[in-house]
């Protein structure tokens, strides 16, 4: 069997989530699959298996396909770093902060890491699927993309093209995609998916047909428009979140720094029909949530004086006090709620650099170089920061605080997230032509 590639025709067209939902599909047909990602732009990671820092997106489509993680399902991972530059993470560890300049002009040192991670790969899995990175046909950087055309040239992997109809003009996006594409490449196409198709499908019936007949690629399938609510990797994907929150009896805040990381912590309470979540980026009253998360961040320093420019900390500070609203800090949100806040590293930082906190918490926090990558059952930590006073957490009657992500989840949602991604793959596999897919990767 071949390996497969999966091409977006835009950004945010349903890579992620189609990677497992093939994935699994194929594994229903008897083949062992790994999730894989050259390099992936976010600043929601998770622990892997091996300890290792890797995107969340790569870390669920591993759990969705039930197999375990390491480094190789993302060699190389950007995060935000100081000012202009990236965080860069290569197998799984921090290797320096590049300006984006920097970094494309030291590309080709990458290649090795990106080689190893999908041989090792290779050995172990029938079929490895390569989720791409945004459009794979970005003329001025195509020689500088190591999760699109170097992944699939490198290895002759298979390809798939998945185009968003929402955003329209689809039939152009496919087309130009498809006529960019080197012609090697090209070659190696096999088909494409219409993702987050609304109405009646009849209605696409003439447009699978012209591109069928007049582009000559194969329509593996129209899929229609499902918020899934698992798994969010970025911010577009977390706006899509719908929740109903007609029975809900709890109200929950979560502030939305510039930085806001790891999302994913907050899906158990997305999916929990007595809690209603409303996250918060602009100021506005807080008095009337029963309860204020300040989620991760990766960039502490940053995201405090955003919360100071717009009034936000005042606001948070406003509705504990007088009304005793419980206040949750996770990982950077519990840095915010010392006293003090120092890097004297450089981690952050340009120059040693001392804050005040929201003060909710005596005690200061510093920050090291040596991050802390731990992870236990479900939950996980990953930050510079360092609370010498409570080094495992907080709590009082009305604050909590924690490095660990993963704390809301249990054994409710374990049922609810394994049930969820059966139904979604099963009812996403009942509009793929999954022979014809399983025909083109022999």
């Amino acid at each position: 069997m071949h390996n497969l590639s999966i091409f977006g025709t835009s950004s945010d067209a349903g890579k992620s989530t189609l990677t497992w939902v093939i994935g699994k599909l194929l594994q229903n047909a008897g083949y062992s699959i790994a999730p894989f990602k050259a390099q992936n732009v976010s600043n929601n990671a998770h622990v892997a298996d091996d300890g290792s820092e890797i995107s969340v997106a790569q870390h669920f489509q591993a759990k969705a396909l039930g197999v375990p993680t390491s480094w190789h399902n993302n060699p190389v991972l950007l995060k935000s770093g100081r000012g202009n530059a990236a965080s860069v993470i290569v197998r799984g560890k921090h290797l320096s902060d590049k300006e984006v300049g920097d970094y494309f002009r030291d590309i080709d040192t990458l290649k090795p890491a990106v080689t190893e991670a999908f041989t090792y790969l290779d050995t172990r899995y029938d079929i490895v699927i390569a989720e791409g990175a945004g459009s794979p046909v970005e003329l001025n950087l195509m020689e500088k993309d190591l999760s699109n055309i170097f992944v699939a040239q490198a290895f002759n992997t298979k390809i798939i093209l998945v185009a968003d109809i929402e955003k329209g003009g689809v039939f152009a996006s496919i087309y130009g995609v498809y006529h960019l594409l080197p012609e090697a490449l090209r070659n190696n196409v096999i088909g494409v998916i219409i993702n987050k198709f609304r109405g009646d499908r009849r209605f696409f019936d003439e447009g699978e047909r012209i591109i069928e007949d007049k582009f000559a690629i194969p329509v593996l399938g129209v899929l229609p428009f499902e918020p899934f609510n698992l798994g969010f990797e970025d911010s577009q994907s977390l706006q899509h979140y719908t929740q109903d929150c007609t029975r809900a009896t709890r109200r929950v805040a979560v502030i939305a720094y510039p930085a806001m990381s790891n999302y994913t912590d907050f899906e158990p309470l997305l999916a929990d029909e007595d809690v209603c979540v409303t996250f918060i980026d602009h100021n506005r009253p807080l008095e009337a949530f029963d309860c204020i998360i300040l989620p991760g961040s990766k960039r502490v320093f940053e995201d405090l004086a955003w919360l100071e420019e717009t009034g936000l900390k005042q606001r948070i500070l406003e509705a504990h006090r007088p009304k005793q609203t419980y206040i949750v800090g996770v990982c950077g949100g519990f840095e915010m709620l010392h006293q003090t806040i120092i890097d004297e590293e450089g981690i952050e930082t340009p120059t040693p650099k001392r804050v005040k906190g929201l003060g909710l918490i005596k005690g200061e926090i510093r920050f090291k170089k040596e991050k802390v990558l731990q992870k236990k059952g479900d939950t996980y930590e990953i930050h510079h920061g360092i609370s010498s006073t409570f080094p495992n957490g907080y709590k009082d009657a009305y604050i909590y605080g924690t490095f660990k992500h993963g704390l809301f989840i249990d054994d409710v949602f374990r049922k609810y997230e394994a049930k969820r991604i059966e139904q979604f793959a099963q009812q996403m596999h009942h509009y793929l032509d999954g022979e014809r897919l399983l025909n083109a990767l022999r």
